[in-house]
């Protein structure tokens, strides 16, 4: 099945338009059938040895909001710790989650033991099936920025919460914890990128040709 040209660009216009969001959430919820049409598209991700060790969990309730919000709030206080100075100050002026904002939590997660100890592809490599479950939520973003809908990852928070949280058994790993939701709009440029945290690279900087070697600034 070949792509037309039109599909083509739909593809890189997501890509490049997709945001990590965490303060433009409304509170309109998402219609079943959009939901289920993000969840299907995260789960034929590639993954090693076709072992989909992901699940995920949707969140609505507001007393598990809650609970995850207070966890990242401790995080988010040890994070701002390592920080020194003007670095700092910038910091504390961020919005870094939308947890109670967004209408809807989920949770990705990696069973690393899903179809037996030996896996097809994970013999070298056995972080594979990991890898593999973040790519399910990058399907994931990029399926519901082309419904229009944010996400937000919020990293700044311990797994013991989340775990606690979500009764998530000790056996599964925690990938992710994504804050879902429409939104106003979205920014033509990521939020650290215009808060001044970083720029972005220049692509030519990444790519390096036969071997690895320092990027040239001559």
């Amino acid at each position: 099945m070949n792509i037309t040209e039109a599909e083509r660009d739909a593809v890189y216009k997501t890509i490049f338009s997709r945001r990590d969001v965490r303060r433009e959430f409304k509170s309109d919820p998402i219609p079943q059938a959009v939901l289920e049409r993000i969840l299907l598209a995260a789960h034929h991700a590639p993954s090693v040895g076709f072992m989909q060790p992901w699940d995920f969990i949707t969140i609505q309730s507001p007393i598990t909001k809650s609970a995850i919000k207070k966890g990242f709030l401790q995080a988010h206080h040890e994070s701002l710790e390592q920080f020194e100075g003007d670095r700092q100050n910038q910091y504390k002026r961020l919005k870094l989650e939308g947890i109670e904002e967004a209408p809807l939590g989920i949770c990705v997660t990696c069973d690393r033991s899903r179809t037996g100890p030996v896996v097809l592809g994970r013999t070298t490599k056995p972080e594979m099936d990991l890898f593999s479950a973040v790519c399910a939520v990058q399907n994931l973003w990029l399926a519901a920025r082309a419904e229009n809908i944010g996400v937000g990852w919020v990293s700044i928070i311990h797994d013991n919460v989340v775990r606690n949280a979500l009764k998530i058994p000790e056996n599964i790993d925690i990938i992710a914890y994504l804050c879902v939701g429409y939104v106003d709009s979205f920014h033509s440029t990521p939020d650290l990128e215009r808060a001044g945290w970083l720029p972005r690279r220049d692509v030519k900087s990444a790519i390096h040709h036969e071997y690895w070697q320092e990027p040239s600034f001559d």
